[in-house]
Formats: structure tokens, sequence, C-alpha cells
């Protein structure tokens, strides 16, 4: 009898312990594939979300304070524009973009406002210590879709990206509370500490500290202000993987002389709920790893068992231990790839239908959690049936015929 014959009467001789043991395995491969399946979208989700947010990291002069997170730079201290070639050719991982800003008060029409000297993307660019640094592109595994191309950007990109392509030295970018104060439109000529400027976009309204700012190119407002190569502040869009491993500390060996300071509230959103989906996936992988694998080995023990006797016939016909063996962890390979296959089936689509209803975002089938779900239904399978079938495999063939 070949032995594909043996495995399969095996597998189906006793099939309430069969269907009991599948069915543990089964849940459990359901449970790992939705839960990890949803918590993947949802970090994603979460980043894209920080990524509207905007700058989620701060380099600020030592002796600065924080009482508005958001109106950091309105300071009169200041730190080298240096810091921003330093940060630029670093072999940190998760700076995606970098901001220096030197904010300088202004007067227009009676009224007060604030100037804001920012950096383009142009000037990064020619560089060429700085070209290829990545500063502009989020780093794999960070989780968040890609960003607008730049070469598709326009300036009002800087209201969530802080990033613009290029700008002139006499042009300005205006704030809505500006706009509306002042009257203003696109084309407009506004005079900034003496300088003519040209209003080359309205941004939209944020309701933050921005809609009362004009940006200029940082080095025409250092010129203007006469600070000479000074920054109040560095805006950094921060990886929250990567701050979450770290990236804080590492910039604050990089830059010992600067104070480094992150929006905690946001940074802690995504990683306390990156921690909480991943505990509530390991509690799960460790219960099926119990329950699943008690089960098993307990249909394993039952069988051999209650069919010691026909195990004795089959080594008294030639079967050797080997054999034996064989047919049991071919039974329980064939009982583990079922069940991965069918908890990653039903995990998937369990995921799919319930991912927007738990947490709000769309859910697809991840390929690679098929591997995961058939490795680890597998190995708990063979790891179960081990024993039971090396039992199995050194009964002794007279000791079964005798009489219980």
């Amino acid at each position: 009898m070949r032995l594909r014959t043996l495995v399969l009467r095996e597998i189906f001789e006793r099939k309430s312990q069969l269907a009991t043991s599948f069915l543990a395995i089964l849940l459990g491969i359901t449970v790992i594939v939705s839960i990890k399946n949803i918590t993947v979208y949802s970090e994603k989700a979460v980043a894209r979300e920080m990524d509207s947010l905007g700058a989620n990291i701060l380099v600020l002069p030592k002796s600065a304070t924080l009482q508005n997170y958001y109106a950091a730079d309105l300071q009169g201290d200041t730190i080298p524009e240096e810091y921003v070639g330093q940060l630029a050719m670093s072999s940190l991982q998760g700076l995606d973009n970098l901001s220096p800003k030197l904010s300088v008060p202004v007067d227009i029409q009676g009224r007060s406002f604030t100037l804001t000297g920012i950096l383009p993307k142009s000037e990064f660019q020619a560089k060429a210590a700085w070209a290829g640094a990545g500063i502009f592109s989020r780093p794999e595994g960070c989780g968040a879709m890609p960003t607008l191309p730049f070469a598709k950007a326009d300036k009002k990109t800087l209201v969530r990206q802080r990033v613009i392509d290029d700008l002139a030295s006499d042009e300005a970018l205006v704030g809505a509370d500006v706009v509306s104060a002042l009257s203003l439109k696109e084309g407009d000529r506004l005079t900034l500490l003496g300088q003519e400027f040209k209003v080359t976009a309205v941004l939209p309204q944020t309701g933050t500290v921005d809609d009362s700012r004009v940006f200029a190119h940082l080095h025409r407002v250092q010129e203007l202000a006469g600070k000479g190569p000074v920054v109040n502040a560095i805006e950094i869009v921060g990886c929250c993987q990567e701050i979450a491993k770290g990236l804080v500390q590492k910039l604050n060996s990089l830059l010992p002389e600067a104070k480094v300071v992150t929006v905690t509230q946001i940074a802690e959103s995504q990683i306390k709920m990156n921690h909480m989906m991943s505990r509530l996936s390991l509690i799960f992988l460790v219960i099926i790893l119990f329950v699943g694998g008690a089960g098993i080995a307990n249909y394993m023990y039952s069988n051999v068992f209650e069919r010691r006797r026909e195990i004795g016939t089959l080594m008294a016909l030639g079967a050797n231990s080997r054999l034996i063996l064989r047919i049991f962890l071919l039974k329980a390979l064939l009982l583990g790839l079922a069940g991965g296959v069918g908890g990653y089936l039903l995990g998937s689509l369990l995921a799919v239908a319930m991912g927007p209803q738990l947490a709000g975002v769309p859910v697809l089938p991840m390929p690679l959690l098929a591997i995961w779900a058939v490795l680890i239904s597998v190995g708990l399978a063979l790891a179960a049936s081990f024993f039971p079938a090396w039992r199995a495999a050194r009964l002794d063939p007279c000791a079964t015929f005798q009489e219980i």
C-alpha cells in the first residue's frame, strides 16, 4: 500500500477529532492574519495623517522656550544655518523634509506681521554635497503613501510640506490673514524691510500662525534683516517609526549646541497604536500556539493510543519505524497546510470586510501574509505532532497485540 493512501486513510479515520484540531488552527490563523492585515493598513493611514500635519520635529536654539510649538521660531535667538548642511549630509534615516526658517517682525501699512525666510528645494539641489541626501522622500517602511512629485508641486504645498520648488529673491508667498487685512492678490507688489516683493502665491487658510506670515527667500531675509547666515528654527518632517527608534536622541547627539523637540502627542499617537496592535497580534499568536498546539497534540496522542494495535499490525507486516513516523508527520503537514491556507483566506476576507468599520481605512489582502500563515500553521502542526508520532514509531508490535 502506498504512503499516500495510508496518510489519507489515517486523516479521515477520526473525523470529529480531526475537525476540532483543524478548526483550532483555522480560527487562530484567521485572527492573526486579519489583525496583522488591518494593522499594516492602519499604520499607513496614520502615517498619511501625520504627513498632513506637517513638521513634527523642531531644531531650536538651546535657550529657546517652547510655549507654543507652532510659533517656536518667533524669538530673537538663532542657530547657524550650517546646521542644515550637517542634517542634509548626515546618515540619519527618517528626515523627510528640512525647512530652515528665519522670522523677523515687519510693519506693513501700520499693521504688524511676520516675515519668514525659507529655503526652497532648488537651493538644496544647487549644493552638490546635499544632492541625493534623500531628505525630500519618505523612507522605506514609514508607511505613508508617496507625496506629491516636486516637479508638479506649486507654491501652496508650503502649507503642508513646508517645501517649495523655487523662490526668487523678489518673490513672496502671503498668508490668508495678511491677504485679508491688506486686500492683496497674486501679482501685487509688497514692500518689506525696504525691498519690493511680488506676491506669487496666496496661501490657503490654515488656522495657524502661518496665516499672518509673509514667506520669502531665506537668504534675502537674512540680508535685509542684517542677521547673517543664521536661522531661528529648522523644521523637520520626521518619520514616526524612526522617531520611535530614537531619531530625536540622534539629532541631539548630532547637534549638541541646539535643542531638538517633537510634537510628542502626534508621534505617540502612532507609536501607541502600533504597539497596541502588535501586542494584540502577539497575544493571539501565543494563544494559537498553546490552544492549537495542545489540540493537535491531544488529537495525535488519542489517535496513537486508540490505534496502537493497527500500528502494531503495520509494523508486523514489515512497516519500519521511519514509515510510521512519516505517516503521522505527513498527516500533520497536510493538517497545518489546510489550516494555514484556509486561515489566510478567511482572515483576509475578515480584514477587508471589518477594516473600514474597526480602523476606518480600506484594507486589501496581503499575499506576504499567506506565506507566514502557512509557515506558522505547518510549523505548529509538525511541532505538536512530533512526539506522539515518535511514540507511535517506537511501539513494540508484540505488546500491541496483548489484550487490554
